[in-house]
This record gives C-alpha cells, structure tokens and sequence, in this order.
C-alpha cells in the first residue's frame, strides 16, 4: 500500500509501492531525507514552496502552480506508472485563484485531494462523485478556512477519511485544535507520523 507521511503545517510526502516519492508543498518538520520523484507546490508563499529541502532525483518531475495554471486551465498530470495529478481551483480572499492550485493525486489507485491553501470552492461539489479516498483540508482560520467551514467543505467533498493539517500559523501542528474539528471521517496524523494508504 502506499504510504503519507506527515512533516507538519501543509508538508507531507507520499510513497508509491515501487519506492517512488512524491513530495506536497515542502516546508515543515522533517522526512526530506528520501530523494525526490515528483515535487507538487500549490502556490509560491513560503510555507509551501522550499524545493530546495529535497534531494531530486536526476529525472524529478516538479509541478508547481505556474506548470498547474499553464495556458490559464487546471491542467493534468500523467506520471507514469499509476501516479497522476490534476490540478483543481484553490482560492480565499488570501490566495489568489490564478496564482493557486490544490490537487488531485492518484497514486496506486489511491486518490487524495490535496487542497493546499484554499476556503470553500464551488468546484467541491463536483469531488463527491468521484468517491476520493482521502482529503486534506487547511484548516488554521486566519488565512484558509476555519474549524467550522472545513466540516462543511469535508461533508461536501465526501472523502472516505479527512485529514486536518495547517491548524496553526508557525507551529507544525495544533492536537487540541485538530480534536475540536469536527468532520465525519475525521483521521489524525502527527508531525512525524506515517500511516498506509488505503481504499
């Protein structure tokens, strides 16, 4: 099965079954140790684009949301060997949606909404029929949407499990605040924690 790895804030990395990694908005914690496949970056805020924490291997495919917004559409992504990515709106009074992505990764038949910074998007309503296994939502409620609002976007989505991350503003994780949200299908991951991906 693959495998998510959680850094902290908005960071965290999946493992395919053949070994290849993929990393999610670089910044946070630790776990930079495996040499990078692809590198996926949401937006160019600081807190999400530290490319240079990772070793690349010699053929990394590095998306950002330059490449994801390329001829002014949410483009698509196919990697190879079962790893696609499609770029879908990401958008808050804080984040631009042309300058802006979140994702849809499918890795092993397991597919994530990786929404980067983002408050709630009519594009949402459109994930419930695709039945995705996991999705991660910002939750920090200063520059991405609150508490409240992430249980609403995570009942509209209507993933199978759904991951709070970006809970606090400079801290890589906020327990009491991810304990508070409350989501159906709600999945606490730890700074440092790494869980199988399942269907």
């Amino acid at each position: 099965m693959p495998k998510l790895y959680y850094q902290g804030h908005g960071s965290y990395r999946l493992t395919a079954n053949d070994g290849r990694v993929v990393y999610i908005d670089p910044y946070a914690g630790d776990g930079y140790d495996l040499p990078a496949d692809v590198v996926l970056v949401t937006h160019g805020h600081g807190d999400h684009n530290q490319i240079q924490l990772i070793s690349q291997k010699s053929d990394c495919r590095i998306i950002t949301n330059v490449e994801a917004l390329a001829g002014g559409k949410h483009n698509a992504f196919d990697l190879g060997g079962g790893i696609t990515v499609e770029a879908v709106e990401a958008k808050n009074l804080n984040h631009n949606p042309k300058k802006c992505v979140g994702y849809i990764v499918t890795i092993d038949d397991v597919t994530l909404y990786v929404s980067g910074d983002t408050s709630k998007t009519e594009q949402m309503k459109s994930f419930a029929a695709r039945v995705l296994d996991y999705a991660l939502f910002p939750l920090d409620g200063v520059f991405n949407m609150s508490l409240k609002e992430g249980a609403e976007c995570a009942r509209v989505v209507g993933a199978k499990h759904n991951i709070p991350i970006h809970l606090k503003p400079g801290a890589l994780f906020d327990r009491k605040k991810a304990d508070k949200w409350d989501a159906p299908n709600k999945l606490i991951i730890e700074p440092g924690e790494e869980v199988e991906l399942v269907k």
